[in-house]
This record gives structure tokens, C-alpha cells and sequence, in this order.
């Protein structure tokens, strides 16, 4: 199908702007998603912490629903932003605050160090290091150690891949699932079909794509390193259940499906979603599908979470 209408009325003024992988990075670590307050979901809580890592510590919001009881589910959310930009503001609060309230479960949004100062592995790192503290500290954060899900969008999508394979070859706590929004999971070279057909003209571009991967990755070996390029792994056996949402006109699509297809093929019970329509990063544009995956992202949680009283 032809691009979503409201998107379509979007892109003119976007791609007025200085492409991503041409501005500063001051300037494009400036740029705010701008949620409307009047839209906000509420929670019964939102508190910031510092998470320690190996080298020092990220930022971190946790988030709790109203009404908690002292133990729930948690779901780990890591923002996107192509290695280089991002926090926990803008749309990735929105969608925490979202998943939050509807799905009835603590979630826990993390920072990580960015690149260019700070290449591969230092943000894969810091996520696994912000998980395994995570389920260290279980009950103080009021989280279930058994229902702990990790999850992301786009540069945060890779590295929850990457921390969900570190923690299977390391033996590591075990996952619930795995919630992937648009990830970028593969090499740019040789372009998939949707890497050269959408190249152009629908918000990620193939140059951001390139520029990204220039900046996060310190050398050229480890395009091939599973940690980094997670389609690089030969095997994506005993991963856990995984939502995979992909959109149509995204360059990154083909990479997310066929890392979906390949963990299918490898016996992970995985959900695929292609939304129609839809370019990448489409969760911060207001539009009703935004809403629709947040939903699906929720549904999907709460089955995921369902204990063994049925509750979440």
C-alpha cells in the first residue's frame, strides 16, 4: 500500500531539515520528540536512579503503575536514536508510561554511553550490565526475577538483541521475551531490497544507515561480531519469545523480518508484525497505527507476563 496519508504529510518537512548524518552531533542530540502533555499517560510513579556499570553508571527512569502491588513483572526498555543520540525523554517515555499502565508492570528505561565517543561494545555493555543489575536487585526495584522482558527500538532494539544472545552464550538470567520495534540488525552491505528501494525519501536514510554504523563501530571486524550485527550470529537457537515490529517503507525492514524468520526457523516463538504504510521510528509520529503497535506491544506483554493465576 501507498504511505500512510498522515506520514506522507509529514515527510515534507522533515526531510526540509539537514539530513541526520549531516548535522552536528550537538545538534542532533538536542532534537526532543515533543509528546503533548494533555496526551501523557499516567503512572503511579516515575523515579530516576543511577544504574552501575563496569566502567561507572547510566541514567535510568523506573516507572510503576498505579496501584502496584510490591511485585510485578518488568519490562526493560532501551531508546533508539542510531548509537549516537537519544534519552529518556520525548516519545520513548511516552511509550513507557504506555506499556507501563497497560500491560500493569514496572518498566525500567535505561541510558547508555554514546558513540562516537564511545564505540562498540561500550553501549552493548552497558545494557547487559543494566540487565544483570536489574535482576540483581529484583526485589528492591519491586520486579519478579522470572518475568523480567528486555526491549527497544531501533539502535535500542539491536542492543537488546545483542544482550538477549550475550546472556544465552554466558548463562546469564533468563528472559522473558524480547520486544523489538524496527531494529537494525544487519550490515548495510549488500543492501537488502528494502535498504535500496527505501533509501531515500522516507526519514531514515540509506547515508543515516551507513553514518550510524561509521560511528558506532570501531572496527571493521566486528561488522561481523554477533554483539554488534546481531543477523551475524550463526546460531539464534534458545533465544526467548520475541515481538518483532517491523514498517513497510523502513530501509531496515528486510533485516528485522529475516532476523525474525531466522530465530522462527531456530525454534524461538516469535511474532511478526509488518505495519503497513508505516516508515521507521513511526511510534513517535501521531498517527492511529502508532497507537495500534503500542497496543500490540501491550497485548502481547501482558500474555507474555501472564503468571500462573493468570495475573500480570
Amino acid at each position: 500500500m501507498p504511505l500512510a496519508p498522515e506520514i506522507a504529510a509529514l515527510l515534507p518537512g522533515i526531510h526540509a531539515q539537514v539530513p541526520m548524518h549531516q548535522r552536528p552531533l550537538a545538534s542532533l542530540r538536542q532534537v526532543r520528540d515533543r509528546i503533548d502533555p494533555a496526551s501523557e499517560q499516567a503512572v503511579g510513579e516515575v523515579r530516576d536512579l543511577q544504574v552501575p556499570t563496569r566502567t561507572a553508571s547510566v541514567r535510568a527512569r523506573l516507572y510503576a503503575p498505579e496501584q502496584a502491588p510490591a511485585v510485578l513483572p518488568l519490562l526493560i526498555m532501551v531508546h533508539g536514536g542510531g548509537f549516537v543520540f537519544g534519552d529518556l525523554q520525548g516519545y520513548y517515555d511516552h511509550i513507557c508510561r504506555v506499556l507501563c499502565a497497560q500491560v500493569h508492570c514496572r518498566v525500567l528505561s535505561v541510558n547508555y554511553r554514546l558513540a562516537p565517543e564511545h564505540k562498540f561494545p561500550a553501549a552493548a555493555d552497558d545494557v547487559f550490565d543494566a540487565l544483570t543489575w536489574a535482576h540483581a536487585q529484583s526485589a528492591a526495584l519491586g520486579a519478579d526475577p522470572q518475568r523480567i522482558a528486555l526491549g527497544g527500538g531501533s539502535a535500542g532494539a539491536n542492543l537488546a538483541t545483542s544482550t538477549a544472545l550475550r546472556l544465552r552464550d554466558t548463562g546469564g538470567p533468563a528472559l522473558a521475551g524480547q520486544l523489538l520495534l524496527y531494529p537494525i540488525v544487519d550490515w548495510h552491505t549488500p543492501a537488502s531490497g528494502s535498504m535500496s528501494e527505501f533509501a531515500e525519501g522516507h526519514y531514515l536514510t540509506g547515508a543515516d544507515v551507513h553514518w550510524f554504523w561509521q560511528q558506532y563501530l570501531a572496527t571493521e571486524d566486528d561488522r561481523h561480531h554477533p554483539f554488534a550485527v546481531p543477523l551475524a550470529a550463526l546460531d539464534l537457537s534458545q533465544l526467548p519469545p520475541a515481538l518483532v515490529i517491523t514498517a513497510e517503507f523502513d530501509p531496515l525492514r528486510d533485516g528485522g523480518e529475516l532476523y525474525a524468520q531466522r530465530m522462527d526457523a531456530a525454534g524461538v516463538a516469535v511474532r511478526l508484525s509488518r505495519y503497513a504504510g508505516m516508515v521507521h521510528g513511526f511510534l513517535a509520529f501521531p498517527t492511529p497505527r502508532a497507537e495500534e503497535a503500542l497496543q500490540e506491544a501491550a497485548l502481547w506483554l501482558r500474555g507474555l507476563f501472564a503468571g500462573p493465576q493468570g495475573t500480570a
